[in-house]
């Protein structure tokens, strides 16, 4: 027992648990400490993800030398084909759930937090986008022209940044993720908002471990290999992401979960994990379709024609993989083809943005979730085609 409060899951939902009875019982004037010293720890997790993405991503890829190309491109397949499925499988449920659900018309003005008084500003280094495409070019490079010392220092930055990790990011996610709920609990998201679009929520919440069940059984039935091997670690990176509704945020403690795993190559972990966390977004896809099939119907009176719902879910899979790992990325990432190819007006994206967000944090899990299952296909891919495993550092909890 002692053990086990002891573990991260278990401060993840005790900073949880905290975090909603101090929302729901805390004055104006504590919110108004809180959210500062939330918002520091956040810039500080922010701030540290673009080196995570460098420091496994390019070593990951001078590691695997001249495959790594070739990898980069299943990769990139494999996260395309799974946000267009899950969003198929959601516009699918739209049509048939969406006109027997009765979903409330308006969402209700939320409670105003305290103003950050502090407002200190820790910008990233770079966008996290731009870590994954640097990291990308830097690793090729160094395969290319056989760059010993880039590689060898790549090396010791994946060292610095793994002690970044367990010295400074593990150790306050637990009060960050307190924070991001006391805040939610504060305004109102959790007893306001999510009893309005409880039915909406669960059919979505259905569909994301519907989506990851598939996702799971094609990678074990691919790799054949056990996928329950990996999904049992990867607790507490679900809770993580439900926490700070963010996959970059995630991404430290996902590291960790999936080198927990015995069936997942080491170099895959350090090349997957890191790269999907950026381009694959299956759960905020599944859950994006189906939200704009029921604002269309509260707004606008119709559920968009299948033509529509088919050129907006191809659209949405492209931009899903350039969108950033942050809360509400993929719909800000989206607005645009929402606009043009839904139709939605200011009123339509503004219900959007209100209900999505409400979800957010459990697409995001779904994301984390399934990037376990796609480098699980990585790892089967590796050995079906003969490609040596790289010794990688990896990542201890």
């Amino acid at each position: 027992m002692k053990k086990f409060l002891t573990s991260l899951p278990a401060k993840l939902l005790i900073g949880i648990i905290v975090g909603i009875i101090i929302g729901l019982v805390a004055p104006a004037s504590v919110m108004a400490v809180l959210v500062p010293i939330k918002n520091i720890m956040g810039q500080v997790i922010n701030f540290i993800v673009p080196l995570i993405v460098i420091g496994f991503i390019a070593p990951s890829i001078t590691k695997l030398g001249n495959n790594a190309s070739k990898l980069l491109g299943v990769a990139l397949i494999i996260a395309y084909a799974s946000s267009v499925l899950a969003a198929l499988m959601s516009t699918v449920a739209g049509y048939v759930l969406i006109p027997i659900l009765n979903t409330a018309s308006e969402a209700p003005a939320l409670r105003e937090v305290p103003a950050d008084i502090f407002a200190l500003s820790i910008p990233q280094i770079m966008p996290v986008m731009s870590a994954l495409v640097f990291s990308v070019t830097i690793g090729l490079a160094a395969v290319w022209t056989k760059a010993k010392t880039i590689t060898a220092i790549l090396d010791e930055f994946q060292k610095i940044v793994l002690e970044l990790v367990s010295k400074i990011v593990i150790p306050i996610l637990p009060f960050f993720i307190a924070g991001t709920f006391a805040i939610l609990a504060y305004d109102g998201t959790i007893t306001v908002h999510l009893p309005i679009f409880l039915k909406a929520i669960v059919v979505v919440l259905v569909g994301h471990f519907i989506w990851m069940t598939v996702l799971y059984s094609v990678a074990g039935a691919y790799s054949k290999k056990n996928p329950i091997e990996v999904v049992k670690h990867y607790g507490p990176a679900y809770i993580t992401a439900v926490g700070t509704m963010s996959s970059a945020a995630t991404l430290s403690v996902a590291l960790q979960c999936a080198h927990k795993s015995s069936v997942l190559r080491k170099d895959m972990v350090d090349f997957g994990v890191p790269l999907f966390a950026n381009i694959h977004l299956c759960g905020s896809v599944l859950t994006e379709t189906f939200f704009c099939m029921i604002v269309s119907l509260i707004l606008y009176g119709e559920l968009p024609s299948i033509g529509t719902m088919l050129l907006f879910v191809f659209l949405l899979g492209i931009f899903a993989i350039g969108a950033p790992g942050v809360p509400g990325g993929t719909v800000m990432a989206s607005l645009g083809i929402v606009t043009s190819v839904l139709g939605f007006g200011p009123e339509g994206t503004a219900l959007l943005l209100a209900i999505f967000a409400i979800q957010d944090s459990f697409g995001t899990a779904c994301n984390v979730t399934g990037d376990g299952a796609l480098t699980l296909i990585l790892t089967g891919y590796c050995e079906k085609h003969g490609l040596e495993e790289q010794k990688n550092i990896g990542v201890e909890l």
